[in-house]
């Protein structure tokens, strides 16, 4: 893993206040659509179930709290957290035609210090957050006190590939696609960021470690898209 400097809290915000009003259009182009098939796949390993309470953190503009929202139903809750008051706002604009009936609630707060009681939530996701905290151990020991004893939770993000060639290929990718799509967007320095955080990203395999050492009873890493995503399950 890569020893580059990680950047402070207040500058990773920034960057996600500014991209909000292009990030899921990014999103979409840069995927081919596809980061929503990963993100059902995340909710549907958290194992949401009508009534529950769930959360999604660093929720961003809301994808994967708005799909909580159509397993938990309206007799469930959802809160999604985020520390960008920008992606909260759109996130409460897409709530409002997309899940207008179930019971949702936008905060702003810190992953590293989550304002919840223990043992509150049923299960939880976290999409493209792990990577851009500034204490991974720490984030996974707020989200295991947070959940109940035998909850889920499913934690998406992008990884650094184990194999040579889709390492060359992903930072072809990142060189050649998203940089320049996001340039044409004006917001080339902002998604600049992406390629030092995924080479100072744990593994799988590093991570399943780190949340056991966090207190998940089980933890599994599920690689995708020949690691370049992937998605780490976890059990209290």
């Amino acid at each position: 893993m890569s020893k580059a400097a990680s950047p402070a809290a207040p500058e990773i915000k920034a960057i996600f206040d500014r991209i909000a009003p292009i990030y899921d259009r990014l999103n979409d182009r840069l995927s081919l659509g596809q980061h929503r098939i990963w993100k059902l796949m995340a909710v549907k390993w958290s194992e949401a179930s009508p009534g529950d309470k769930a959360v999604d953190i660093c929720c961003g503009s809301g994808d994967l709290a708005l799909m909580l929202a159509k397993k938990v139903g309206n007799t469930g809750q959802v809160v999604g957290l985020d520390f960008a008051a920008a992606q909260l706002a759109i996130a409460k604009q897409r709530q409002a035609i997309k899940c207008p009936t179930v019971p949702m609630s936008w905060l702003e707060g810190d992953a590293l210090d989550l304002p919840f009681e223990d043992h509150y939530f049923d299960c939880a996701t976290m999409g493209y957050g792990l990577r851009n905290v500034t204490n991974i151990p720490l984030c996974l020991h707020e989200l295991c006190r947070v959940i109940k004893p035998g909850a889920k939770a499913a934690v998406l993000d992008f990884h650094r590939p184990s194999q040579g060639y889709m390492q060359a290929f992903q930072q072809w990718y990142l060189d050649n696609v998203v940089v320049p799509t996001a340039q044409d967007l004006g917001m080339k320095d902002e998604y600049a960021y992406i390629n030092p955080s995924v080479e100072r990203f744990p593994s799988g395999r590093e991570q399943v470690k780190l949340a056991q050492a966090a207190g998940f009873s089980k933890a599994t890493h599920y690689p995708l898209m020949g690691g370049m995503m992937g998605i780490l399950v976890l059990n209290k």
